[in-house]
């Protein structure tokens, strides 16, 4: 096993007993209201389950509260709890969460820049409608991946996989970027160790990989700029690996034979290669978030 390898599988096997998976649901610390005198403000009853935050991707928010604030009216909105038009008071969301007016005011300005809400003077900061929303951040595509709109979000990645990633094949096989060819080999060989010993979370890391730095090999910048699309459908597939039903020879096999193809410059073949990748497991598997106990 190469030194590589042994690195993301020790790795894997320290998240294994420590933190949990990537994509294992959390509870952030937000306190909750306790006690007969203490009462939400007006402006969000009807509002289900506001302590529970559902599954982060990894590496897209920060850890503290601004990141979990962003993370938890993120996921309101786009599942609907949090309508359109519908007016955000900071200083009602600061009460409700126990937070920080600056918490509060960076959240928003992190919201606002992915569309999801605007601010105007005299007349706040409001929800906007889906229309103007960036489906394109990673973060947006998560929520949906785990809200009412899952089924529609998991055609819509599909799609867009199948649109961007033969085209990446086809171009990165004119590019004779040894360095990067050699790390798609490496990766190759770390999903054929973690296929032997069962373990989902290396292969998935090193499947997540592999597609970057495939995207990154075919010198388009702006299909570079859509890689995260990729890593997001990666994220939220809900399988061992997506473009695969399950961890099995026949993956692993249409990952080594594009390689080959790169290898070879042959654009046709690491073209086709991929598009039976992904025709392996068509639509990335969206399941309902989980709740722990």
């Amino acid at each position: 096993m190469s030194t590589l390898a042994h690195t993301m599988m020790t790795a894997a096997r320290s998240v294994e007993s420590g933190l949990g998976a990537p994509g294992d649901l959390d509870r952030y610390p937000y306190s909750e209201a306790s006690g007969p005198d203490r009462v939400a403000p007006p402006a969000w009853e009807g509002v289900d389950e506001l302590g529970r935050a559902g599954r982060r991707a990894a590496g897209s928010r920060g850890r503290g509260l601004h990141g979990q604030l962003v993370q938890q009216l993120g996921q309101m909105i786009v599942s609907g709890d949090l309508g359109a038009d519908r007016p955000l008071v900071p200083e009602e969301i600061g009460q409700r969460f126990e937070v920080s007016r600056t918490v509060v005011r960076e959240s928003l300005r992190v919201l606002e820049a992915k569309g999801l809400v605007s601010a105007r003077p005299n007349v706040g900061t409001r929800v906007r409608p889906v229309s103007d929303w960036n489906l394109l951040d990673p973060d947006i595509i998560e929520w949906r991946a785990f809200g009412p709109q899952r089924d529609d979000q998991r055609r819509e990645l599909a799609e867009l996989r199948w649109t961007i990633e033969p085209l990446a094949a086809r171009l990165a096989a004119g590019h004779g970027r040894e360095d990067i060819q050699q790390r798609l080999s490496d990766m190759v060989e770390i999903m054929g160790h973690a296929y032997a010993q069962g373990d989902t979370i290396t292969f998935s890391r090193a499947d997540a990989e592999f597609h970057a730095l495939l995207i990154q090999l075919a010198g388009n910048r702006m299909l570079e700029h859509l890689s995260g699309i990729v890593a997001a459908a990666l994220q939220v597939s809900g399988s061992p690996a997506a473009g695969c039903d399950r961890l099995s020879e026949s993956c692993l096999g249409h990952h080594a034979r594009i390689v080959e193809a790169l290898a070879a410059g042959d654009a046709g073949a690491a073209e086709a290669a991929m598009r039976q990748l992904l025709t392996g497991h068509p639509e990335p598997v969206v399941p309902g978030p989980r709740e722990q106990h």
